[in-house]
């Protein structure tokens, strides 16, 4: 359904990015190509660099050598205007409603009120929380903050969305049922989407190429392509190939440590 994504520009270039703090090596030389609509997950195990890579592809960290591509341009610094963020936690303003937490971002920006409120309204409606516009962080569930915090990255309508672990918090039934409203988001709005998690089965059930990275340092170990066919259904997840898949990538990462 989405090998046409093979025939796309490239949107996010990273030429031998490495990052160093102090005498540590967070990552070294990494090099990817991202082109654009694909969904890219990133796996390894806790210490390889995982988040800090997100960050240097959202322009939040800069890297020590290397240099990271948007579109063609090196990237010096945050770009809302093409990268949403989407983290671990929801960190929604507790003094503002779900539909003024979408808005912050363009509030930020200074547009119009009337453009804020459509925006964050459809984008609400886009996460299945039309009902609780008017509702504050502490009356929804944890998988309604997340959907909230998903909304405010994409209310700046970014061609690339970076999540960091962001169902990590989840139980296991929510986080599943999360799954599949993030592709149904992803299959709408045709982001391009890295997603770092710690879930081999929620890596592959997500996406189309699964990155492995390794320690010491952190570096890029193997690209995994995910035959599973779209749309995906929650019942891949027990199927053979997702096991064999998870198994492939289990011992890449045990060996990469």
């Amino acid at each position: 359904m989405r090998d046409e994504v093979r025939r796309v520009p490239e949107i996010i270039v990273s030429d031998a990015v490495s990052r160093s703090f102090g005498s540590f090596v967070a990552i070294d030389n990494v090099s990817l190509t991202v082109r654009e609509g694909q969904f890219i997950t990133i796996v390894g195990p806790s210490g390889c660099g995982k988040s800090t890579l997100l960050q240097i592809l959202g322009g939040l960290v800069a890297p020590s050598s290397g240099e990271v591509l948007i579109d063609g341009e090196k990237l010096n610094g945050p770009r809302p205007d093409k990268i949403g963020m989407v983290f671990q936690e929801p960190l929604l303003l507790p003094w503002k409603t779900a539909a003024e937490n979408v808005e912050f971002p363009l509030l930020l920006r200074h547009v119009s009120a009337k453009e804020r409120r459509e925006r964050s309204l459809a984008l609400l409606d886009l996460v299945g929380l039309a009902a609780s516009v008017g509702r504050y962080p502490h009356q929804l569930s944890g998988g309604m903050k997340q959907r909230v915090a998903i909304a405010r990255g994409l209310v700046q309508h970014p061609r690339i969305v970076l999540m960091d672990e962001p169902f990590a918090a989840l139980d296991e039934q929510t986080r599943s049922r999360m799954w599949g409203e993030l592709l149904r988001i992803w299959e709408r709005t045709h982001a391009t989407i890295l997603f770092v998690t710690h879930g081999l089965l929620e890596a592959i059930y997500l996406a189309d190429t699964v990155l492995v990275m390794g320690t010491d340092p952190g570096r890029i170990i193997a690209r995994i392509d995910v035959p599973l066919p779209r749309p995906r259904t929650y019942e891949m997840v027990g199927s053979a190939e997702a096991g064999r898949l998870r198994n492939q990538i289990w011992e890449l990462v045990a060996s990469g440590q």
